[in-house]
């Protein structure tokens, strides 16, 4: 072998390391901020997104799991933002959204094909009313805390109901105890919305002393995603 034909093979064999250790560079960054990242993106692109007869426009960084963040039909979307401003994830708020902070203040919200015939403050006349003890116990502005029966499927839980003239009360069920320390939002309450879209959202129980503002934020974040009907889109 010549030392022309060496020196062209170390060469070669150089620029194939360099270029290895280059894509190693590459991957491990790319990788590196992935698992920083921890599931969430900071990626603001509008999703659409159909539901029956409805189309969902939602930002990719309010879409919490990372399968779900594509266009198409979906049978469940699930979403979450930090109240109040109602913004999904950014590098700004990612204390909030891992929940290393101290403000508990992120909303899990579940889009979902309408079941049942009432939504949750349409329920409390026909269903909860019978299965919750009174009086209950007062709240902050205006809330009621029942404690539910013992044979109400409900134990664990209480229902936190608030007067609104004219309309059905604002009900929620709230886990109490062990179960309600250790979750990072522990009322539950769900709305209608859209063309037969159910709207569930759990939230921290210390927002029941804002219920009028947060029920109005999260009705006004799923009017602004809600757009063409799909029947129309198609």
């Amino acid at each position: 072998m010549n030392d022309s034909s060496l020196t062209t093979r170390v060469f070669c064999g150089l620029v194939a390391l360099a270029l290895l250790s280059l894509a190693v560079t590459i991957a491990g960054k790319w990788l590196g901020e992935r698992i920083a990242m921890g599931g969430h993106t900071d990626d603001t692109t509008i999703h659409a997104v159909v539901m029956g007869d409805n189309l969902l426009a939602v930002p990719a960084n309010m879409i919490r799991f990372e399968q779900a963040r594509r266009n198409g039909d979906a049978d469940r979307l699930d979403l979450y933002v930090r109240y109040p401003a109602m913004e999904g994830y950014s590098r700004a708020t990612r204390d909030a959204f891992n929940h290393t902070d101290a403000s508990d203040s992120i909303l899990f919200l579940g889009f979902s094909e309408q079941i049942m015939s009432r939504d949750m403050s349409g329920r409390f006349a026909p269903i909860y009313s019978s299965l919750i003890a009174s009086p209950g116990k007062s709240g902050p502005a205006g809330v009621t805390f029942h404690e539910f029966s013992e044979n109400s499927g409900y134990l664990g839980e209480m229902l936190a109901v608030a007067e609104r003239p004219g309309r059905d009360p604002f009900v929620a069920r709230c886990l109490t105890g062990a179960a309600a320390e250790k979750s990072l939002a522990p009322c539950e309450r769900d709305i209608l919305v859209g063309d037969r879209l159910s709207l569930t959202y759990r939230f921290p129980q210390r927002f029941l002393g804002e219920w009028r503002a947060l029920d109005a934020a999260v009705e006004n974040l799923a009017a602004s995603m809600l757009g063409t009907s799909a029947a129309q889109s198609r």
